[in-house]
This record gives C-alpha cells, sequence and structure tokens, in this order.
C-alpha cells in the first residue's frame, strides 16, 4: 500500500453577528459534498496567511476579509476518498463589506477546467456542526 501524501491546507471561519458564512456546491447534491466553508489548497511557496485570504475571495466572490486569528492546525485523514491527510491551517476572518443573506458564486480554477457554481450563505454558529470533512473542527476556539 502506497504512503498517505500530507498536503498543506487553509480553512476560514467568516463571522459575523454570530453567524458563519457557509456554501454549499450548486451543481451537486448536500448527500455528495455537504455544507462547508472556505477552504483549499496552499499553493507552493505561499504564505498560508495569503491562501485563507485568496481561498475566502475565490468561492465567495467577495473581496474585503482580514484576518483576525489564526486559530490553529488541524489535521484530517481523507479516507477513504483519498490517501491523503489534510494539514489545515485555520484562521478567523471578518468580513467587512455588506452581503445579502445568500448569494451565488463561482471559482473559476485560475481558467483550468470548467467553473465550480457555489450558492453561499450565513448560519448561526449553533448549527455549525454541519460542516462536512471536520471542517468544524476548531469552531469552539471562536471567540465568544
Amino acid at each position: 500500500m502506497s504512503e498517505k501524501v500530507v498536503r498543506k491546507k487553509v480553512v476560514a471561519y467568516v463571522v459575523r453577528d454570530g453567524r458563519l458564512l457557509v456554501f454549499r456546491h450548486a451543481d451537486n447534491t448536500y448527500e455528495e459534498v455537504g455544507i462547508q466553508v472556505p477552504a483549499g489548497s496552499v499553493r507552493p511557496g505561499e504564505a498560508p496567511e495569503d491562501a485563507v485570504l485568496r481561498e475566502a475571495r475565490e468561492e465567495t466572490g467577495l473581496t474585503e476579509f482580514k484576518i483576525v486569528s489564526k486559530l490553529g492546525t488541524a489535521e484530517y485523514d481523507m479516507a477513504p476518498y483519498r490517501r491523503e491527510i489534510q494539514q489545515r491551517h485555520i484562521y478567523h476572518l471578518e468580513l467587512t463589506e455588506p452581503t445579502e443573506e445568500r448569494w451565488m458564486s463561482q471559482e473559476d480554477h485560475d481558467g483550468v477546467g470548467e467553473p465550480t457554481r457555489f450558492e453561499c450563505f450565513w448560519v448561526p454558529l449553533e448549527v455549525a456542526h454541519i460542516l462536512q470533512s471536520g471542517q468544524g473542527a476548531l469552531l469552539g476556539r471562536l471567540p465568544e
């Protein structure tokens, strides 16, 4: 059996008025991909702080994010989906621009492949346990 690959990732908890910014894939069911927060890969040579801001912008279509704090790191084993361990750097972000309650966005993947369409929306922090693939691991570290 081949060894699992370790990949450096970032996860963004964008909080406003006691609510967490989440999204769902518009072209997939909840059963396939669940509810997620902005997250993604750290590119070679990229600092995790830069990666988390880039991912938040790419996935939501919004631009006015700032880092409040780094909440820590967590590892997540992607088995049986992939032979991959994700080393996740998890950040608390603030959004300083207004938004609707729900809006559509898409990630263009730097022009490689088809865009991924997202429906973004806010959920109360009390129900944030619904996040897929262990993305909610450090929600308890957010300030009250």
